[in-house]
């Protein structure tokens, strides 16, 4: 029997913007969502995202749009490696150097074998993507302290860059998870599903009235 799409809203926190997804959980994940933001510059950035019943990640679509811009990026598990595939129209560097900001670079990456021990993708700006490992390992439900290291397809944006990194991933007992990368830590606040209901420093869920 066919399950009922879900919709979730977040705000953000570290700038304005904000990020909805419409998505069903039934199988896996099924999900499409937008995130909105003005920095480094303003920009939409649209994504399609799909996970097995074992939450590993199947497919990601990025596009994200600007003035006088836009990139796309896909990233494909199989054989043991990533396959990215990438567009680009006008000049996000341009945009980037008219607002102060550095160069970017080319969307994707030019050695997908680097991405080859990550099972997860994470996407910048974006709360949904902290589901992925947190269903994934079954840390809504694992003991305090557990605490698992992880290799993700870090997609940048609005760059669209892709990179891998390292993650880790430690429940702190019921509805808390911490999540840390490099000299980054936040305890994420996540609702019995898993998903993140408050994220210290980028964003906090809106529920409907």
């Amino acid at each position: 029997m066919p399950t009922k799409p879900k919709s979730l809203f977040w705000t953000r926190t570290d700038t304005a913007g904000a990020e909805h997804v419409v998505f069903d959980d039934g199988q896996g994940l099924v999900a499409r969502g937008v995130v909105l933001a003005v920095d480094p510059i303003p920009y939409t950035c649209r994504y399609q995202l799909t996970a097995g019943p074992d939450w590993a990640t199947t497919r990601v679509e990025v596009e994200v749009e600007g003035a006088g811009w836009s990139r796309s990026v896909r990233l494909e598990p199989g054989g043991g490696r990533w396959r990215v595939t990438t567009g680009e129209q006008g000049d996000l560097d341009a945009a980037l150097r008219a607002a102060g900001h550095p160069p970017a670079g080319l969307p994707g990456t030019d050695d997908p074998d680097r991405l080859a021990d990550a099972v997860d993708v994470d996407l910048g700006g974006s709360t949904l993507f902290n589901i992925l490992p947190i269903r994934r390992l079954g840390l809504q439900r694992a003991p305090a302290e557990s605490a698992r290291r992880i290799a993700v397809a870090w997609v940048l944006v609005p760059s669209l860059v892709v990179v891998p990194a390292e993650q880790v991933y430690t429940s702190l007992g019921p509805g808390r998870v911490r999540f840390a990368s490099g000299t980054f830590t936040a305890d994420l606040d996540v609702d019995p599903d898993g998903y993140v209901v408050r994220y210290p420093g980028l964003a906090e869920r809106i529920d409907p009235r």
